[in-house]
């Protein structure tokens, strides 16, 4: 380490169960003071089916951090989110701390399918006073029930604003909003370029920011109010040299740490290279790497194998 710097550990975190850990949410547990990342546990190691099995059927999985992000340890699947008996899929974790509660929106589908088309996506919400019992409060009525990826942020003059994917939109960003996190009223599409997922909007710098997830890359959109979405081009589109990064980075989380600065948590398929099998272990495991934003000259900037500070994050009562 120099001058508070190092390489990031690469991979920030594999699932050591399934080896499947995608989707990560990054949120400060304020009773045990460090950082927990919840997460898809995608079945990475199920048999292998001719169909998408092991991609459904996955439980959250959370790791927890006490150095500030720097190195991570499993600590099990969220238990007690269903509502009905039987084995089903939960899906894209955003957790939201209101400071009382944490809010948490997850898609869920039901049981564990073996194609994709045809079966409801629906976005849950649970509240839980200590990010580990969840108490079930509604199944969001959004526009339509295949939604999924819920992205929700605390609007500058009150209420909150919820980003998702609908699937029934030809996989377009649409978006509701709520003045008390319980109660959404849909407002209408945002993003219909082309399909993508994984919305995340975060405040960085003198702007607002969303990032979509469009399988090559994440695309970069700017907004001062939050409504109308420039775009700026991509990052994570091109390969890093770390360990496990060498492909495009996928659905994202954003933690800023400074009004210019922030860290983003990301997944790759690091198995999935040319001339690879089209299914086998090694094209289903994923990583969690970890890379830091910042915003330059009105832009958005990440280079993947920049050297990250030390802590990566820091207590938010401290800042």
């Amino acid at each position: 380490m120099t001058d508070g710097m190092s390489r990031a550990k690469s991979p920030l975190f594999r699932d050591p169960i399934h080896d499947g850990a995608t989707d990560p949410v990054v949120v400060f547990n304020r009773a045990e003071k460090s950082w927990w990342m919840v997460y898809t546990a995608r079945r990475a190691d199920a048999p292998p089916l001719p169909g998408v099995e092991w991609v459904h059927g996955s439980g959250l999985g959370v790791a927890s951090s006490d150095d500030g992000g720097s190195t991570w340890t499993y600590r099990g699947i969220i238990e007690g989110l269903d509502q009905e008996w039987g084995h089903h899929t939960y899906w894209a974790p955003e957790i939201l701390d209101d400071g009382q509660s944490y809010h948490m929106y997850v898609s869920v589908i039901r049981g564990i399918p073996s194609i994709w088309p045809g079966f409801e996506r629906r976005i849950r919400h649970y509240t839980s006073p200590d990010l580990v019992t969840w108490t079930y409060r509604s199944t969001l009525e959004l526009s339509s029930p295949y939604v999924i990826d819920a992205c929700v942020a605390t609007l500058p003059d009150g209420g909150y604003r919820m980003w998702y994917k609908d699937e029934a939109d030809d996989s377009s960003t649409w978006y509701a909003d709520s003045p008390d996190l319980f109660s959404w009223k849909v407002g209408g599409p945002v993003l219909t370029h082309r399909p993508h997922e994984g919305p995340n909007v975060f405040p960085l710098g003198a702007s607002w920011w969303m990032i979509v997830d469009e399988w090559h890359g994440q695309r970069v959109l700017r907004s001062q109010d939050l409504r109308s979405w420039e775009p700026q081009g991509l990052i994570l589109n091109q390969p890093g040299s770390r360990t496990d990064d060498a492909a495009p980075g996928h659905h994202a989380d954003v933690v800023p740490v400074s009004r210019d600065e922030a860290v983003i948590f990301y997944f790759t398929h690091p198995g999935r290279t040319s001339g690879s099998p089209a299914e086998s272990y090694e094209t289903r495991r994923s990583s969690i790497q970890a890379a830091r934003l910042r915003v330059v000259d009105g832009t958005l900037i990440c280079d993947r194998d920049e050297v990250l500070p030390e802590p990566l994050l820091t207590d938010p009562g401290t800042r």
